[in-house]
């Protein structure tokens, strides 16, 4: 009887694999878990204090949709600083995933192509069918998961709409050359598409100086939040920023669906984009070397440039034979199957503790 309740769109929506392994993982005892894509370490002090005080002052109910001023304002001061167009305009989301959901719903009509990059974040092909949208993939692995334009170029076609990326990426923690992205924002505005360029992940960029798309395209759209940064996911506070009229459609839709990011959060968030992460992005930096260093000689990877995770290629039989190996050493990775459709790769999340990182890199290498 429940199945005539379920619209159809469900039947293309299928549950997160990385969520699967979360299942698991309850079930084993004391695992040495590298599975998470959430940062170990603690709320920074100030950031807790600020979220307590907007409790303790009664700052718990609705804000206005686009987020409160002093938010709006601090966000916007930094976009600037980086992307100086006047036309730039900030709204505060429900989370990145809120962000991305809004952006899709409110630009891709049914039957519309989306442009994804495979390996892609788990959301991103379901969002589009959320949206009555087709997914496009174009598979990155043979050009080390760089985008290749040229063949971005042949895949676009009159239905298509818009193009979706993450940089620094979610799996593989690979960050796209500045000419790719100059080369991708170009191609866009020359065929009149939509750039969402999620940078959820733009604080953990190790070598150099972060760089957006949205530097060579004032209309590339940009999805960001503080969940990562400031290990505050389950606080669901993120931000979009792009052209004005775009960004009033998205809080105009947000009105009747997230209505408002969680309000005390959002003080506190105010707090929170003073707070200084260098420290915290050079011990990022750190496990990253040290992970990449220790496994190099067993597995074949391309050494991430920002986010927090590694993607290394599975060294022999099959991913489900190895992520069993995995399991039945009492660690837990994801499998590459589920960010696409390739089972060659695994992603291993490097935010965790040393003492961690240490027991799961000797496993990694026992099990190579």
């Amino acid at each position: 009887m429940y199945e005539k309740w379920l619209a159809s769109r469900m039947n293309s929506i299928e549950a997160s694999g990385i969520r699967k392994i979360f299942e698991l993982g309850r079930d084993m005892s004391h695992p040495v878990n590298l599975s998470i894509g959430q940062p170990h370490f603690p709320v920074p002090e100030p950031v807790k204090q600020a979220a307590k005080q907007a409790i303790d002052h009664d700052q718990n109910g609705y804000t206005v949709t686009q987020g409160i001023a002093p938010l709006l304002q601090a966000l916007q001061q930094q976009v600037h600083a980086r992307l100086p167009d006047p036309n730039r305009t900030v709204m505060v989301t429900s989370g990145t995933s809120g962000g991305l959901a809004l952006a899709l719903l409110t630009t891709v009509n049914a039957g519309d192509e989306v442009i994804l990059f495979e390996p892609y974040f788990v959301a991103y092909p379901n969002l589009v069918t959320l949206a009555g949208g087709i997914p496009v993939v174009i598979n990155t692995y043979e050009d080390h998961f760089q985008i290749n334009i040229d063949k971005v170029r042949a895949r676009i076609t009159p239905k298509t709409k818009a193009i979706l990326f993450s940089c620094p990426s979610n799996p593989t923690g690979v960050t796209l050359d500045v000419s790719v992205l100059k080369s991708l924002a170009e191609l866009a505005r020359e065929k009149g598409l939509l750039l969402i360029s999620d940078e959820i992940y733009q604080s953990f960029w190790y070598d150099g100086a972060f760089r957006s798309a949205a530097e060579f395209n004032p209309d590339v759209l940009v999805v960001d939040g503080l969940g990562k940064s400031y290990s505050v996911t389950g606080w669901r506070l993120g931000y979009a920023h792009g052209p004005k009229p775009l960004i009033e459609e998205m809080t105009k839709l947000q009105q009747f669906t997230y209505v408002c990011a969680p309000a005390p959060f959002q003080v506190a968030a105010v707090e929170a984009l003073k707070f200084d992460l260098s420290a915290i992005v050079a011990d990022f930096k750190r496990k990253r070397d040290w992970i990449c260093d220790a496994l190099q000689d067993r597995y074949e990877f391309v050494k991430p440039g920002g986010a927090f995770y590694l993607f290394p290629k599975i060294p022999s039989g099959t991913s489900e034979e190895f992520i069993q190996r995995a399991i039945s050493n009492n660690l837990l990775i994801i499998p590459g199957n589920a960010f696409g459709r390739q089972a060659t790769h695994f992603r291993v999340s490097f935010a965790a503790t040393d003492e961690t990182l240490e027991r799961g890199i000797e496993i990694l290498r026992k099990i190579a």
